[in-house]
């Protein structure tokens, strides 16, 4: 029977170390790396996820259709990180008018990534895969000053939630530490 969890926490939590160390001693997983490079920054912090991580692991690198993605995967577990960078990237895949971005704007965008998640999520307990999912926590900051990411921050957190509710277990990391949530 496949387990899924989602592990949240804040930027530097820990939360993807965390996550890398639930299947620490498994060779039979797929690391979804949702990111792409956009800058040297960028660059180098998926270089370090990189050099972290079990190297007989396969990787995909994608943010759609990974349901499509895990069909020919024959291993056991799969390891997404993360949740808020594939929203940001499936949020600004189009070109959109976020000043004058509608409530029905923002439900079809929600119901879009939402999708994308129950059909990675459903495939993978089809497949009696094991399945980690890491995000951010971005909730407990101040209000943003400017539309967009305010948008953006209302997006994600409904995303969360929606993975949260689709998960067996929910882990919030700080400082390095878990603790379970669900």
């Amino acid at each position: 029977m496949s387990k899924i969890t989602l592990v949240t926490g804040g930027s530097r939590s820990g939360k993807s170390t965390y996550a890398e160390n639930i299947y620490e001693d498994r060779d039979d997983v797929l690391y979804i790396a949702t990111a792409i490079v956009t800058d040297e920054e960028m660059k180098d912090r998926i270089q370090r996820h990189k050099e972290s991580r079990n190297q007989n692991w396969k990787t995909h690198e994608g943010f759609k259709n990974l349901d499509k993605a895990i069909e020919n995967f024959k291993g056991g577990a799969i390891l997404l990180d993360c949740i808020t960078i594939m929203t940001t990237n499936l949020l600004f895949e189009e070109e959109r008018d976020f000043d004058n971005f509608s409530k029905e704007d923002m439900d079809n965008i929600v119901l879009l990534i939402k999708n994308e998640f129950k059909k990675l999520i459903t495939k993978a307990r089809n497949m009696n895969l094991d399945l980690v999912m890491v995000t951010n926590e971005v909730g407990w900051g101040i209000v943003p000053e400017y539309k967009i990411s305010r948008i953006y921050r209302d997006i994600a957190g409904f995303i969360n939630q929606y993975v949260a509710s689709l998960s067996d277990e929910v882990y919030l990391v700080a400082c390095g530490l878990p603790v379970k949530l669900k």
